[in-house]
């Protein structure tokens, strides 16, 4: 039986705290893989900045040479009005039926949870397991007290909390402000991405 991770994110671009992250999750929770998953570019809430295939194809660039990282456009793939996380891990889920599936989130997406931002959040709370990663100025346990879904359902099976070491913070839109800018943000993503990202003239 594996132990697989889902990491969604945008993506735009990978970052190397991205990849860090990632393979921290790995070794602390005993992940035999990381499936990298890229938002869909047609959420009302979340426009991106770069077309699909860049960002996939950045990702690509950016874990080649891990065997624990891969990637799945399966949200990509999605209509905006059927995207939602719950629907994803039984995706997932069915395509893994013996292994364990894990959704890997911020604590400010548990805090999102908690106050009823997500799209059919009682199943996915209660059907799946989580790895929640900390998040400056947010609470985990307190997050999960003072949420009658969270904490009925943290049985030490649910939430597998991450609270040590995982506070570095370099975003995708502080590399593409980089970017758009004239900066220099070379070390902080993949170079492999960095001359992409150069090549393409992306983010100006």
């Amino acid at each position: 039986m594996a132990r697989i991770g889902i990491y969604g994110s945008s993506f735009d671009p990978v970052t190397n705290v991205h990849l860090w992250t990632a393979s921290t999750i790995a070794h602390r929770c005993k992940l035999d893989r990381i499936i990298f998953l890229p938002c869909s570019n047609r959420r009302k809430d979340k426009r991106m900045k770069t077309e699909d295939h860049h960002r996939w194809e950045m990702l690509q660039l950016a874990i080649q040479g891990n065997d624990k990282f891969v990637a799945d456009d399966y949200e990509m793939k999605q209509e905006a009005w059927n995207v939602y996380t719950y629907y994803t891990m039984n995706y997932f889920k069915s395509m893994y039926p013996n292994d364990e599936v894990f959704f890997i989130m911020g604590a400010d997406l548990l805090v999102d949870i908690a106050s009823g931002k997500w799209g059919y959040e009682e199943p996915l709370v209660t059907e799946n397991r989580f790895i929640v990663m900390a998040r400056d100025g947010v609470d985990m346990l307190k997050t999960i007290s003072s949420s009658p879904l969270l904490r009925n359902a943290d049985d030490g099976m649910h939430f597998h909390l991450v609270d040590k070491g995982l506070a570095m913070e370099i975003s995708s839109s502080y590399i593409r402000d980089e970017f758009g800018k004239g900066g220099e943000p070379r070390y902080l993503l993949p170079e492999a991405c960095y001359e992409y990202i150069k090549q393409h003239n992306l983010y100006r």
